[in-house]
């Protein structure tokens, strides 16, 4: 297999200019996730510790085996919106008892845990995960249900939850609560549908409807205890399969119910040696430039993430704006699909649908390294078959069955970001680089074309068109598409499972392909007509 060769100068004045932008983008994420790390604040911190109880992230600390990784998803969804970022929920993926894991705490430091609608898309996702992966999913559980006052947008989605549990029990993913306070309304229904719950003594409250909801509807007077405390579930309602004194045996619990899961992997795993890069992953906060116009080479990246930085290029002479080939991350088989100068041609179409038929053919994941404006437009483009040909592309990603893994290293616009399995084409992962812009094309682009319409309409109309108005117009759509195309504009969407430092690239695919191979990793038997 062939070695890449970098021509990537780490000294030069773009790289320096490029390492401080991409630092300053990094140290603004940091200091969002220390804010989110911080919890609902700490005064509810302190009086969360007061009452003897550990943090959401403490809580899986203890949990997971020690010094394993845990690959946090979606740090930053909710950001810029009402509610708090992170959605009161850490999630992601750990290894427990040597099986890797999807963890899911609530934090009752924010609101009480409660749900919000950017609660449940967090928590749907890491039901997809689980299904997509075959990852047992464990819930750690402190929550007072819905977020009432946003219940119009939380309760219909809200019932997936539920829905989504006993599906994964029903195809033999195992379901885990461990519940350590609260879990009232929506939220009792957790360890509900769960296959194994674990209640902490004297501090899990479980019920539909707490002491004044069953007074307001029955008259009834009850008690926390009586009503839904650990020790009734655990002797009298049955909901409780195990009675932990306190959370550090709950977490003991949880383990040894992972350690009998008698859990194996499906997928083949990695069979290639996972040598290190010959160069310098630190060169790639340096690599990707300032300026989002300034094209870069893309095999200087796969010169950094790939085992060995040894990679095999399928048709390297044709479609050059697209480069394909095969290579392996930490030991794992990998086809690759890499942007190269940003312009998606019929060439590079057609060369991808054939290279992603090659990979389902062997059975090997697909990685996509995004930094496209999109497919090329004009008469002579149109005339040559874009259409049918960017159609042929999309055919491929749509119908192929091996995992697909996305990054975002630039820029990801229009149709392009569908045929390079973006979040629309359910790729097993997708994660950004700070850098990262995507939206339907670029800001220029988008408010040129509103105000050739514009003046098109001004003039049908017979009317002379206001050129101040024009200019006060493309500024201020100009001015939003920047705000909404931004790597962490779009990650509190939820449209990608996180942004993540480029120096980790390796790191976080090496783990995501082990996690993949929880699965069977196997390709499509057929695929849909091909337009010829």
């Amino acid at each position: 297999m062939s070695v890449l060769t970098s021509t990537f100068d780490a000294c030069s004045d773009g790289a320096r200019a490029n390492r401080v932008a991409m630092g300053e983008r990094l140290a603004e994420l940091d200091a969002l996730l220390a804010a989110f790390n911080g919890g609902g604040g700490p005064k509810k911190v302190e009086r969360h510790r007061k009452r003897g109880k550990l943090l959401a992230r403490e809580r899986i600390e203890l949990l997971l085996d020690r010094d394993s990784p845990f690959l946090e998803l979606q740090p930053y969804i909710a950001h810029h919106t009402d509610f708090e970022t992170g959605a009161s929920l850490v999630s992601g993926i750990g290894v427990v008892e040597g099986v890797l894991c999807f963890v899911s705490a609530n934090d009752p430091t924010v609101r009480g845990g409660a749900s919000n609608p950017y609660t449940l898309r967090k928590a749907l996702r890491g039901h997809e995960i689980c299904v997509a992966n075959r990852l047992p999913l464990i819930s750690l559980v402190e929550s007072g249900g819905a977020d009432l006052p946003t219940q119009a947008d939380a309760f219909v989605p809200g019932g997936a939850t539920f829905r989504n549990l006993t599906r994964l029990s029903s195809l033999g993913i195992p379901t885990i609560s461990l519940v350590f306070g609260n879990s009232t309304a929506g939220g009792a229904y957790v360890p509900g549908m769960s296959d194994y719950t674990v209640f902490v003594e004297g501090r899990a409250k479980v019920f539909l409807g707490g002491p004044p909801l069953v007074k307001m509807a029955t008259g009834e007077d009850s008690g926390d205890e009586e009503l839904g405390g650990a020790e009734m579930h655990a002797r009298v309602s049955g909901l409780a399969d195990y009675l932990a004194a306190d959370e550090h045996d709950a977490m003991r619990i949880g383990r040894e119910i992972v350690a009998s899961l008698n859990w194996r992997r499906h997928g083949p795993g990695p069979t290639l040696p996972a040598d290190a890069p010959l160069y310098d992953t630190e060169d790639l906060v340096a690599i990707p430039s300032l300026d989002p116009k300034v094209p870069f080479d893309t095999r200087e990246v796969l010169a950094r993430l790939l085992d060995g930085s040894r990679y095999d290029e399928f048709k390297p002479l044709y479609g050059a704006s697209l480069s394909t080939g095969w290579g392996s991350v930490h030991g794992h088989p990998v086809g690759v699909l890499a942007n190269i100068q940003g312009i998606l041609f019929s060439e590079e179409a057609q060369k991808a649908a054939q290279f992603i038929q090659l990979a389902n053919q062997k059975d090997v994941p697909l990685i996509f390294l995004h930094n496209t404006t999109g497919f090329m437009v004009g008469k002579d483009y149109e005339q040559g078959g874009i259409i049918k040909d960017g159609a042929k592309m999309i055919n491929a990603v749509s119908n192929s069955k091996v995992p697909h893994l996305g990054v975002i290293i630039g820029g990801s616009y229009g149709a392009a970001n569908y045929a390079m399995s973006g979040r629309g084409y359910d790729p097993r992962f997708l994660f950004s680089w700070p850098n990262a812009q995507s939206s339907v094309m670029g800001p220029a682009q988008l408010a040129g074309v509103l105000s050739i319409v514009a003046r098109g309409a001004a003039e049908a109309r017979g009317q002379e068109y206001d050129e101040a108005f024009d200019k006060n117009m493309r500024g201020m759509v100009e001015a939003q598409i920047e705000a909404e195309q931004t790597a962490l504009a779009n990650s509190s969407r939820g449209y990608d499972d996180g942004i993540i430092d480029p120096r980790d690239t390796r790191t976080v695919l090496g783990m995501a392909l082990g996690v993949v191979h929880n699965a069977d990793v196997k390709g499509a038997d057929g695929f849909g007509v091909f337009r010829m």
